[in-house]
């Protein structure tokens, strides 16, 4: 009886949550690289609560950085929550959409678990970085969702817009994504900037984790500029054009603050804009990946064969060996 009195979600609305999570997440990242970066990150000294003595900060410049960061988080706490009862709620309700809504609740509990961490062992290096990997990747489950959000309800075939090689490489760019993001931690814990003024950084060379963290970058924007000529070549639909052109974008953007930022001394503005522009890369290229696939209504009854035995839906050209998994 409970059950049919709860209100249903329509697809539009779901989709709308599943954005705000994105956005929410997003700014969880950059609250928590401004705490880092400004040395605020022992501002609130205690958790769950700011101090010993009360819950909201006080008056103080690196309380209130550490205390807005802990508001935000919040804020992802709402949307994460909200993402998985909106699934629930959702009509008709996709066990797809409820499985990563239930992975945001998932990643919600393993960041609260780590911040926790963070704040315990005093912005240990290690564990910034840990934190911020984490962050990532709780961002691209929210992407994800927000992009399966928008697949239509009915009865729906994927197939490729692309050909084998574009698909090939697009996987490739998202495990380099791993690669760099994670390089890019080990510079950063080996830095000014790797957590607690005080705490030991790790025991690398800074030129030489920078110039590992430089090639994976060049390496990267190969396989990307590689892809998007491909692209090209094989004219592939403007909307996976588009959204190639945004990627590159991002990326190319990315690798100059990045470049400008380690040649300048690492100052805090940069270093900033490149946390930003790391979680701006990650959504772009969980965007380009997922687009390389369309879904088209198909009648019941009726298989992906035509009336001549060749698919009726799939793009001129395209190998009938294109997968269609991986979106």
């Amino acid at each position: 009886m409970l059950a049919g009195r709860l209100p249903r979600l329509s697809p539009r609305t779901f989709r709308m949550i599943a954005l705000a999570a994105v956005w929410a997440l997003g700014l969880t990242i950059i609250s928590g690289a401004a705490v880092r970066l400004t040395g605020s990150g022992l501002g609130c000294p205690d958790w769950p609560k700011c101090t010993a003595s009360g819950v909201v900060a006080p008056l103080q410049v690196h309380a209130w950085i550490e205390f807005g960061n802990r508001l935000i988080n919040a804020a992802v706490s709402l949307a994460s929550l909200g993402a998985l009862a909106a699934a629930l709620l959702r009509s008709p309700r996709r066990r797809d959409l409820t499985w990563l809504s239930a992975g945001l609740v998932v990643g919600l509990f393993a960041e609260v678990a780590m911040g926790a961490l963070v704040v315990y062992y005093k912005l240990a290096p290690a564990l910034v970085s840990a934190h911020f990997i984490l962050g990532l990747a709780f961002l691209a489950v929210a992407v994800v969702l927000y992009e399966r959000s928008g697949i239509a309800d009915a009865d729906v075939s994927p197939r490729p817009l692309v050909g084998r090689l574009t698909i090939v490489l697009s996987r490739a760019l998202l495990a380099a994504t791993a690669v760099v993001v994670t390089l890019g931690t080990v510079v950063t814990s080996t830095g000014p900037h790797g957590g607690d003024p005080t705490a030991r950084r790790f025991r690398f060379s800074l030129h030489s984790v920078a110039q590992l963290h430089g090639t994976s970058v060049e390496i990267f924007l190969v396989i990307a500029v590689v892809m998007l000529w491909n692209l090209a070549r094989t004219a592939a639909p403007h909307p996976v054009i588009r959204r190639g052109q945004l990627l590159l974008g991002a990326l190319v953007a990315q690798a100059l603050v990045g470049y400008v930022q380690y040649l300048n001394g690492d100052p805090v503005a940069l270093v900033a804009a490149h946390v930003a522009g790391a979680s701006l890369v990650v959504v772009a290229v969980i965007h380009f990946h997922m687009g390389l696939w369309q879904r088209s209504h198909r009648p019941h009854g009726l298989s992906d064969d035509g009336p001549h035995g060749l698919s009726a839906d799939r793009p001129h050209g395209l190998s009938d060996r294109i997968p269609a998994a991986g979106s």
